[in-house]
């Protein structure tokens, strides 16, 4: 028998990068999001004499050896477990390989959570976590999902208040962005310098404000309620329980409902410091050595084609790229944008973002 694990994946909804620690990493703050996307994961394990760990994959690209978060984690999990296994993972790969999506970091958290069925026995959170930020640092927030921020090198994880599912489109262009590189780029261009006149506010700039910690405190208030029900702080979020209990049809609640993840969305696009709103540090390196990942963004937006009838609520690089996403008001919507970034040459996927218990309720796949 084996446990068949879905390994979703995730994009940045905003990401500021900090001047550079003493450990050497540079300090994040990033909104994580889920997709339903997915690699598929599949863990055979049973206690043994011996650890013995053997790892396939159908694409050849993935290393099988004890270089994978995979060969990692599964390691890292027995050993504190205090367990010997005999562990087979088998990796399908769907998602890019160094695409932005957090999939090599998504198939260690999957991993993870197959094992631990397999053999019957599970890590306490705190040291889930801690074996999780040890591995990489986009893995513990797979041990979380939905609406996540991400602080430190992104491995220190805070769940936010979900939004409801939206409609997603990913752009996976051919060309492959190093992250270790575009670091290196950002110190070169950016880091360690005082913002320009004109410049968008930066970590770097040690007397403004965090950007993202804003996103936080915004994000958090837009889910406040109450003690009536009524929408909370913001002013903005429509409840959409108070919507159904005025005898609204299907139709009606499915509008209801896309109002609010669409207003939601808009208030943190606009979120930040004087018109800088919602960015992703990367971009700012990236596509000036890679031009059509500009190109790729401009298409999901709309404004490359002037198609005005289906532009995107928000669209960004994910993490360091090249996967670019645009979030979207309807599924026709995104369904014009996917058509528009394909029609250039860029593959490009139809997705919806995934609220935590949905995350959680759709994990095992069989």
């Amino acid at each position: 028998m084996s446990t068949v694990v879905r390994s979703y994946s995730k994009i940045n909804l905003g990401l500021a990068i900090g001047p550079v620690r003493g450990d050497g990493f540079h300090a994040l703050t990033t909104m994580y999001q889920t997709l339903d996307l997915h690699d598929l994961v599949t863990v055979a394990a049973r206690v043994a004499g011996e650890t013995r760990i053997s790892l396939t994959t159908n694409d050849g690209r993935v290393p099988t050896d004890g270089r994978n978060t995979v060969w990692k984690m599964v390691e890292g999990a027995l050993k504190r477990l205090g367990v010997a296994a005999e562990v087979e993972v088998h990796i399908e790969k769907r998602l890019p390989v160094q695409g932005g999506m957090g999939a090599g970091s998504a198939n260690a958290a999957a991993a993870l959570i197959g094992l631990e069925k397999e053999l019957g026995v599970a890590l306490p959170g705190v040291e889930r976590l801690k074996l999780a930020a040890e591995v990489g640092s986009d893995v513990p927030l797979f041990l979380i999902g939905g609406a996540v921020m991400g602080l430190g090198r992104g491995e220190l994880v805070v769940p936010m208040p979900d939004f409801p599912r939206t409609w997603c489109v990913v752009a996976v262009p051919e060309v492959g962005v190093s992250t270790p590189a575009a670091f290196r780029d950002w110190d070169a261009v950016v880091g360690g310098r005082a913002p320009a006149p004109g410049d968008g506010v930066r970590l770097t700039s040690v007397d403004k404000p965090d950007r993202l910690n804003e996103l936080s405190l915004a994000y958090a208030s837009l889910s406040a309620k109450t003690g009536d029900r009524k929408p909370g702080t913001s002013g903005i979020v429509r409840d959409a329980n108070s919507e159904k209990k005025q005898g609204l049809s299907g139709e009606d609640q499915t509008y209801a409902m896309n109002d609010l993840a669409e207003n939601t969305l808009l208030a943190l696009v606009r979120t930040g410091i004087g018109n800088d709103g919602l960015h992703n540090d990367f971009e700012d390196v990236v596509f000036p050595q890679y031009p059509s990942l500009r190109i790729t963004k401009r298409q999901l937006m709309g404004s490359e084609t002037g198609a005005t009838d289906s532009p995107a609520i928000y669209a960004a690089l994910s993490g360091s790229g090249s996967a670019l996403f645009g979030l979207y008001r309807s599924e026709a919507d995104a369904k014009a944008a996917q058509q528009r970034v394909q029609n250039s040459g860029v593959k490009a996927f139809t997705t919806e973002t995934l609220p935590r218990d949905e995350y959680w309720a759709r994990m095992f796949a069989g």
